[in-house]
């Protein structure tokens, strides 16, 4: 039998969308075992995690509802302080803080990720697209993007919330995930001019690949770790830009978040009133989150790119 009649069976023939997955597999439980071996990784990752429970159980662990007011308290317009069955008093509603603030890490969580994922697809696609293209392309899409980046993300996303006026929950995540990708543009730009000048892309280009192909099977996944990495970042950010919002009011009123809480302490007199918990325990709330993402997005960064662990 001559080898051009030598069939493999066809259990030995592995798709490649199978190879790819069994490749992401192996290069997950390899970053798994860094991360539990890093003591910043799973400080930050004890912290997302908390808060992460208190997210998904706050329906049973809050006492009342988001808005619910309370049974056997003041009349309403006089704040009840501190006791054993409100902890952390309540507002002039009538609504238990610590309620507010176990609800709150709903919203602060929902508006950080989905946020952050908005501006990580268009940042990425931004910086993919400019430095792949290079030329005039590239010279046009950075010079806007230095633009945005020359106006501070926040004095920017206050500005067009006042200009829209108070929306809602999903306008609040376009306003944010719209008015921060250019970061990271300019970082995944500069990986993809690192990438796109090795030689297994060069070879690509040598055997007839499509622009597409190299782009999406050699380039984005040589980025795809910074992308992680920079997105976990851009989620504190998120969660801060949500809090500045909700404390300025424009966020729809019918949602409770961290920065709402802290709004209506300050509007209360919580100091004043002797109720200072009303005030500290969503800030604190927002500090640790911001903290715990911190950490964890700084850990990932170490871990996924090489140059800093030589460094």
């Amino acid at each position: 039998m001559g080898t051009a009649d030598v069939v493999l069976p066809a259990s030995r023939v592995v798709p490649p969308w199978r190879a790819s997955l069994t490749v992401a597999a192996r290069r997950l439980e390899d970053v798994w075992a860094q991360i539990r071996r890093s003591r910043t990784a799973m400080v930050g990752l004890g912290i997302l995690v908390f808060f992460a429970l208190m997210a998904t159980f706050a329906p049973l662990l809050a006492p009342y509802g988001p808005m619910e007011r309370t049974p056997n308290c003041n009349a309403l317009g006089q704040l009840c302080p501190p006791s054993n069955e409100h902890p952390l008093g309540t507002s002039f509603n009538n609504e238990d803080v610590v309620s507010q603030v176990i609800w709150g890490s709903q919203v602060s969580l929902f508006v950080g990720v989905v946020s952050a994922a908005v501006a990580s697809v268009v940042g990425t696609a931004v910086g993919l697209i400019s430095g792949f293209a290079g030329g005039w392309i590239d010279e046009v899409m950075m010079r806007f993007n230095d633009i945005v980046l020359s106006v501070p993300w926040l004095v920017l996303m206050i500005v067009i919330a006042g200009i829209v006026g108070i929306i809602d929950l999903w306008g609040i995540i376009a306003v944010i995930g719209l008015t921060g990708w250019s970061l990271t543009a300019r970082v995944i730009r500069a990986q993809v001019l690192s990438v796109k000048e090795r030689m297994f892309v060069e070879r690509a280009r040598m055997v007839g690949s499509s622009n597409w192909h190299i782009l999406w099977r050699h380039i984005f996944p040589n980025a795809f770790p910074l992308i992680f990495a920079n997105t976990i970042l851009t989620v504190a950010i998120s969660i801060i830009s949500e809090a500045v919002l909700a404390f300025l009011r424009l966020s729809p009123p019918s949602v409770i978040s961290w920065g709402r809480v802290i709004n209506d302490a300050i509007q209360g007199g919580a100091l004043i009133n002797n109720n200072a918990g009303w005030l500290i325990a969503p800030g604190l709330c927002i500090v640790f989150l911001v903290f715990g993402f911190y950490l964890y997005g700084y850990a990932l960064d170490e871990i996924l790119n090489p140059r800093l662990r030589r460094r």
